[in-house]
């Protein structure tokens, strides 16, 4: 079966299977146990029809002939039908498992995500470690048959829904930064672990604080062997390429939904659409949007081919982050007064769903490493040119 095939036969499955409750912009949380039940429901399907997990040993469902290019289509179209994203968390534990655990460890923990029984969190980014997360302090020092964990942990996605974590910790203080870290499976319902859902400025909880005080693991809840937990964290990550192009369309479907909203709303008594410097406007976004396009899927031919430059990742999520941005921040200026009424408020477009993307917009550009980190990253590696001054 070609991609276009299995792009139409993909689409019209997301279409019958995918959960109906409201979606928002960005990586977000389920706000209730009954939207949390639906989200694993959700993700056994996908899992159960073959379109999640392709990637995973035969022996745990994975398919013998699998492409990677149909993990790819697959996400673009959840995107497309603007239904939820599997969990990330979960995504990053299987393939640590997978590519670094014990055959009990994946015989123990693979399972449950397949069939939605259980949901993991990411316990890498700290106060201080999030675009620098090898400075992480948070450690874990061996006691006898236990790892005893001390540290905190924050924008852990998930974190007051999920029962397991996959931790990164500083197990030798004494080797070089990326060297001295592991990584762990967390129960997260074990004695000293508190999770502090944090509020946002969208006025929803999707990320947490987590702090560990004298948590004591087990001896086999170590992934890999000591110290090995940066290559571990970065071969999880580079599983994630199959999303990049979920996050092209997310953007498509934003300037779709700007387009909308300029026939929608009046300046002068006239649709917005109809004035020229709108449409100039739009015709812009138009270009950006097709720009990034071009940019992701040449990214991601190279990444197939696995030709990948150091610079496709960051390049793609430099110029999403931004543009979204700058769409957003366009749509609230096109409501004018109207642009501060938000969810909830009498009067907000579309229940407030442009404020919420802007909000969730400037996250953008922060979360996964912020613009400042990608540029130095393009500028640097990419470019060769000299290193910034670091303290």
């Amino acid at each position: 079966m070609d991609l276009e095939e299995f792009r139409t036969e993909v689409r019209a499955w997301v279409a019958e299977h995918a959960p109906d409750f409201k979606t928002r912009s960005g990586v977000r949380s389920p706000e209730d146990e009954h939207e949390l039940k639906a989200l694993l429901r959700w993700v056994a399907d996908l899992y159960a029809a073959g379109y999640v997990g392709g990637d995973w040993p035969v022996e745990f469902g994975g398919a013998k002939d699998h492409d990677p290019m149909h993990d790819v289509v697959v996400r673009e179209e959840i995107a497309r039908a603007r239904a939820p994203m599997p969990a990330s968390g979960s995504d990053l534990a299987a393939h640590a498992i997978i590519g670094f655990g014990t055959d009990e460890q994946r015989h123990r923990y693979l399972p449950p995500i397949r069939e939605g029984r259980e949901l993991w969190c990411q316990l890498f980014s700290e106060p201080d470690a999030g675009s620098d997360l090898a400075s992480l302090r948070t450690t874990a020092v061996r006691d006898g048959d236990s790892w005893v964990v001390n540290g905190q942990k924050v924008w852990t996605t998930n974190g007051h829904w999920s029962n397991l974590g996959y931790l990164l910790a500083r197990t030798d203080p004494d080797a070089p930064q990326h060297k001295g870290i592991s990584a762990f499976v967390v129960d997260m319902r074990l004695v000293g672990i508190q999770v502090r859902p944090l509020r946002e400025l969208t006025g929803t909880s999707d990320f947490n604080e987590v702090f560990f005080d004298a948590v004591r693991l087990p001896a086999d809840a170590i992934i890999g062997a000591p110290g090995q937990g940066w290559a571990i964290a970065n071969a999880s990550l580079a599983e994630e390429r199959a999303g990049v192009g979920a996050s092209v369309v997310q953007l498509q479907l934003a300037w779709e939904d700007l387009v909308t909203l300029a026939k929608a709303v009046t300046i002068g008594g006239r649709p917005a659409a109809e004035l020229d410097d709108v449409r100039q406007e739009l015709a812009r976004f138009r270009t950006e949007v097709d720009a990034v396009t071009m940019l992701t899927r040449a990214s991601m031919e190279r990444w197939e081919a696995k030709r990948e430059k150091v610079t496709d990742a960051p390049m793609s999520k430099l110029m999403f982050s931004e543009v979204n941005l700058r769409l957003a921040e366009y749509a609230l200026s096109l409501l004018g007064g109207r642009g501060v009424l938000a969810e909830g408020d009498s009067g907000a477009f579309d229940e407030g769903r442009w404020q919420d993307a802007y909000l969730y917009a400037r996250a953008y550009t922060i979360a996964g490493g912020s613009s400042e980190i990608m540029r130095n990253i393009i500028a640097e590696r990419g470019l060769g040119l000299p290193r910034e001054a670091r303290a």
